[in-house]
């Protein structure tokens, strides 16, 4: 299996490659060069596996075995779901009226990034073990991403992580499971900024060949694709648990609702989707609406700044894996992703051409919630189910609640939910609910933090920069 950029470029590489990666020089994403095509009788045959099992399916497809060999690769993937609270890993709450909630939750950050995330750490641990090598990570996080990323590297000798957060924008849980982790290794920036704005030093960081090149450059955001990869198995899972019978011809179609942000787990169902997953995908979206304004009238534009919402992973105006998306439709066609992309940098607006957008609207459907609309489906859930949905989770119901007086419907829903409403105690409160917190995450209140405050009109680039250079001549001395 060989990768190569969204933006075309000098050539392929293989999974570690990808893996040991960032933004590419000319901006672009790496991609699997073709994917593999899933028959019915290999879906029937999954259908029974267990989520890891899936995982490990998925993962030999696209990582040659000359690279990781099959028992290696199993065993990394059981050591990364060793610290899983649910003895499945995930779980599906079968709900009132149909709602089918996919719990992705239940790793050592309560979100579902630790599924993904907890894969890759091991990945990355496996050939860094064998080359001696040290690699310096960059993360740009809007909530989930960060604590989820350090979770997984964090104490490592070989590696040290630089993560960003937008300082007041996340929950105070999500920030305090970065502010808190005291390791040598890590290293934690509260930004005065959104969570897009934050995003703009780490690739000027990685624009810079021999900067990247000399302190290894790497990023653990959903531009990896390894993350890609891991989350592809949420779509099977939910296809298999939700599917009513697969001894049809053809197999019936399940619809998946994904809260969406970066646009990487709706990346994950659309290539699932390509490989012959029968999947109707929604991407389900809050008041920062680009992707929603995109499926809907082809208008991939930004609509003034980022919005504060009570589902504040998802507030994102620049989703940058949808160019996975648009390359995928595209049929591989670097040159007119390039063009787009490097139009959007500049102008932020950017009207899709008509081919492009009739295939993303056979591809996505597409759902905007406002905050009272979060609150309302919080509620409605909780008085129905005594269930308890982040706001993101939440942002998914509302498009099921609202699909429910549409006539009859026979395609079954699985609304992925992608953290635990523990960490978000204010928008619990918001709904007139009452958190339940477990000890774990109250514990956080009393701890220690450590960060390096990013102020509005200080060059943000330079201060990471020198940060890096100092911790890379202290670890040499």
């Amino acid at each position: 299996m060989e990768y190569v950029s969204t933006r075309g470029g000098p050539g392929a590489v293989d999974f570690e490659g990808a893996l040991f990666s960032g933004y590419e020089p000319n901006g672009g994403l790496f991609m699997p060069s073709a994917l593999p095509r899933l028959d019915a009788p290999t879906l029937r045959r999954w259908s029974t596996f267990s989520y890891p099992q899936l995982v490990k399916e998925l993962c030999s497809l696209f990582v040659a075995a000359e690279l990781v060999p099959r028992r290696d690769l199993d065993d990394l993937i059981d050591k990364a779901f060793s610290r899983f609270r649910h003895k499945d890993v995930v779980h599906l709450s079968r709900l009132k009226d149909g709602l089918n909630v996919l719990e992705l939750w239940h790793g050592p950050t309560y979100a579902f990034k630790d599924l993904s995330l907890s894969c890759t750490g091991q990945f990355l641990q496996y050939f860094l073990e064998k080359k001696q090598k040290h690699i310096t990570i960059l993360v740009g996080t809007s909530g989930d991403t960060g604590s989820s990323a350090i979770e997984s590297v964090r104490g490592q000798k070989n590696l040290d992580i630089f993560v960003l957060l937008p300082h007041g924008l996340c929950s105070q849980i999500q920030e305090l499971q970065m502010t808190t982790v005291i390791e040598e290794n890590v290293h934690v920036f509260a930004v005065h900024g959104t969570s897009d704005e934050i995003e703009e030093p780490i690739k000027e960081l990685f624009a810079n060949a021999d900067f990247a090149r000399k302190h290894n450059l790497m990023s653990l955001n959903s531009i990896n694709w390894s993350r890609i990869m891991v989350q592809l198995a949420h779509h099977f899972y939910a296809y298999f648990q939700c599917a009513p019978s697969l001894d049809t011809t053809p197999l019936p179609v399940v619809e998946i609702v994904v809260p969406t942000g970066g646009g990487g787990n709706i990346t994950a169902g659309c290539i699932a989707q390509k490989m012959g997953l029968p999947i109707r995908l929604v991407a389900v979206v809050n008041s920062n609406d680009i992707v929603h304004r995109a499926v809907q009238h082809g208008d991939f534009s930004l609509s003034g700044g980022v919005k504060a919402t009570l589902a504040s992973a998802m507030d994102i105006q620049e989703p940058y894996n949808m160019e996975r998306i648009l390359w995928l439709l595209s049929d591989g066609d670097s040159n007119l992703i390039k063009t787009l992309m490097e139009q959007f940098s500049v102008s932020k607006s950017l009207k899709l051409p008509e081919d492009l957008h009739r295939k993303l609207v056979q591809t996505l459907g597409s759902c905007a919630a406002s905050d009272e609309d979060i609150v309302r489906a919080m509620r409605r859930c909780w008085e129905e189910n005594h269930y308890l949905l982040c706001p993101h989770s939440a942002v998914a119901a509302h498009y099921h609640y609202g699909q429910l007086g549409c006539g009859s419907r026979s395609t079954p829903r699985c609304c992925l939910a992608p953290a635990s409403a523990a960490k978000f105690r204010d928008a619990v409160l918001s709904a007139g609910l009452v958190p339940d917190v477990p000890p774990e995450i109250s514990v956080l209140t009393t701890l220690e933090t450590r960060s390096t405050p990013l102020k509005k009109g200080e060059d943000w680039a330079k201060t990471l920069r020198e940060q890096i250079e100092d911790v890379t001549r202290r670890r040499k001395m």
